[in-house]
């Protein structure tokens, strides 16, 4: 609980603060300290920006995160997560990183033709496109703008594989779409989860679908032939890397075949907003599970290495990974490999092309 001098814990948001935009030279945006957020109803309500992007599709160069190409259709993510690495880039848009990357969401409406053309382009090779690499494509604000069914369209009209990583039941509704791609070999979908603890959940990933339903969304498209997938991600130590067994024995049930995890870091203006998160929801933890992190990261609470920082390095780090191979093993995952079908791609002979 705050004190009475406290500023207002605003419910239905994951970041309290809105750290300083370091490529913004003056602070010009001051946050109104009178009544809490309630979802939609407030002064703090989620508005949304249009923008004309330049491109859509994304080449990843990082080599440890699983993706070659990423397609963001939003820019902010309504979803709240207190740990997303994402909340970095929304500094390139001129926002903060903390309340206003959850509040102020970018939508790409040229998404649709953007995809287009650069399917069109000369030498495509049709590798996998990752949905998203970034923010959530199932984030609140597709229920409006639905720029991400827009994208699986074009996807399979053009045979285009898709990957996604999602953890919102929004993605139920493209049911139809995903079963037609996966019959020809054209997709596959990842479910993220951390924690079977709701109050944890409400917390840390405020507008998020509950554990319960995001394990529905493994059984209804696993039974459609879709292969599923779950990442485990990201575990914080001291909060929720115990949940391994439960989780993994949970994901299996529901028709999982294959799972990874993380160790949350916390890299840029995440360091800040999730310091002020976890001393405002768990000040009698505080100390421990700060400290756990920067144990699994050389003594700091984020390790830019590829190939580290994933993951991390410690005995902490070891024993979360242990635990989960060992329970991975026991619950029979990680036992086959998605390798969705790059062949079949072709521009529609009824479209002209672009190019």
């Amino acid at each position: 609980m705050n004190s009475e001098d406290e500023k207002p814990y605003f419910k239905g948001r994951g970041a309290q603060i809105n750290p300083h935009n370091r490529f913004v030279k003056d602070v010009y945006v001051k946050e109104h300290d009178e009544g809490i957020d309630d979802w939609e109803e407030s002064d703090h309500k989620t508005t949304f920006l249009f923008e004309n992007s330049k491109t859509i599709v994304n080449k990843v160069d990082s080599p440890d995160v699983g993706m070659a190409y990423s397609l963001n259709p939003y820019q902010g993510c309504e979803h709240g997560c207190t740990y997303c690495y994402a909340r970095n880039s929304h500094q390139y848009w001129g926002y903060s990183a903390g309340i206003e990357f959850e509040r102020k969401i970018i939508v790409k409406k040229d998404a649709p033709n953007l995809f287009k053309a650069f399917l069109e382009k000369k030498g495509w090779d049709a590798s996998t496109i990752s949905l998203s690499g970034n923010t959530d494509c199932y984030q609140p604000a597709e229920r409006k703008f639905k720029l991400t069914r827009q994208l699986l369209e074009i996807a399979l009209a053009y045979k285009q594989p898709i990957g996604i990583i999602t953890k919102n039941s929004l993605i139920l509704r493209d049911k139809d779409i995903l079963q037609e791609m996966a019959k020809l070999n054209l997709c596959m979908v990842y479910v993220s989860i951390n924690s079977l603890n709701e109050k944890l959940r409400q917390a840390m990933e405020p507008r998020t679908t509950t554990a319960k339903q995001r394990f529905k969304i493994v059984e209804e498209l696993g039974k459609t032939g879709i292969p599923m997938g779950v990442m485990v991600a990201p575990l914080v130590p001291g909060l929720s890397d115990h949940e391994i067994p439960a989780i993994l024995k949970e994901v299996r049930n529901a028709g999982a075949i294959k799972a990874g995890y993380t160790t949350v870091r916390l890299n840029g203006a995440i360091s800040q907003i999730f310091e002020d998160w976890l001393r405002k929801n768990f000040p009698d933890r505080f100390d421990k599970v700060w400290h756990m992190i920067q144990s699994c990261h050389g003594g700091k609470v984020n390790d830019s290495r590829f190939g580290d920082r994933m993951r991390g390095e410690g005995n902490i780090a070891q024993l979360i990974k242990d635990n989960f191979k060992l329970h991975c093993r026991l619950n029979g995952l990680n036992k086959t490999e998605i390798i969705l079908n790059h062949s079949l791609f072709k521009v529609p002979s009824d479209q002209i092309s672009l190019f």
